[in-house]
């Protein structure tokens, strides 16, 4: 590097600096003031993950236990409604721990319990405020909201929420169940056989080694005898 570009270079870096010295005495009082705030934010995350979101989190797992316990064995209504003074239920895990995990959690739960105790519409209520990444709790939540839908004699939304269960993750076990349960209300209920028979040709060749592929053959018949 030469002396003209020498000098040209530490005259652009001392016009740099000089700018720079200018804006933070032009600025002095916002900045110290934005970055306390900074400091501000970043600490009382740090104390609200720490000292209560850490505990909360631990404590509404602790009460989705018991719940959890009754779920497993059917006791639907009392997983659901939980027994006063002695544990929660679903519905007092989501009132009181809505915002963790465990709430979250809860809410899937709940979803099952009034729709495997007829009452479709609380189902899908609480269904849709459940949410996943998990290849198969978020299909399988979808494909709940979607038995309810039916069950409610809105099969129109019903297919709707089978084919969102079937694209969510292409698993062997969620997919093909909710494509060959929206062949059969496409078939059954809106009389739209053609758009049933491309959906179980669909499980014929991309699932043909699951149980849903190793049976679908019958309703491909079916509809194909029907059309001659």
């Amino acid at each position: 590097m030469g002396k003209n570009e020498t000098d040209e270079t530490l005259v652009d870096i001392g016009g740099t600096y000089e700018k720079a010295v200018n804006f933070y005495n032009k600025y002095k009082k916002q900045l110290t003031i934005g970055l306390g705030a900074i400091v501000v934010l970043v600490g009382g995350y740090m104390y609200y993950a720490e000292m209560i979101k850490k505990p909360k989190e631990r404590k509404a797992f602790e009460e989705l236990f018991t719940a959890e316990f009754y779920f497993a064995k059917d006791s639907f209504n009392l997983a659901l409604q939980g027994r006063e003074g002695e544990f929660y239920g679903f519905l007092q895990v989501i009132d009181e721990f809505g915002s963790t995990k465990a709430g979250n959690l809860a809410q899937y739960y709940a979803g099952i319990c009034y729709l495997q105790t007829g009452k479709f519409e609380e189902a899908i209520e609480h269904l849709k405020k459940f949410s996943s990444s998990d290849v198969i709790l978020s299909p399988l939540a979808l494909g709940c909201i979607g038995d309810a839908y039916r069950e409610l004699g809105q099969s129109e939304d019903a297919v709707k929420y089978y084919e969102k269960a079937a694209a969510d993750n292409n698993n062997s076990f969620t997919a093909p169940l909710y494509l060959k349960k929206a062949g059969m209300t496409y078939e059954e209920d809106l009389k739209n056989p053609e758009k049933a028979l491309k959906i179980y040709r669909k499980i014929q060749d991309e699932y043909s080694n699951t149980t849903e592929g190793r049976d679908i053959g019958k309703f491909i018949t079916r509809i194909e005898f029907a059309q001659q």
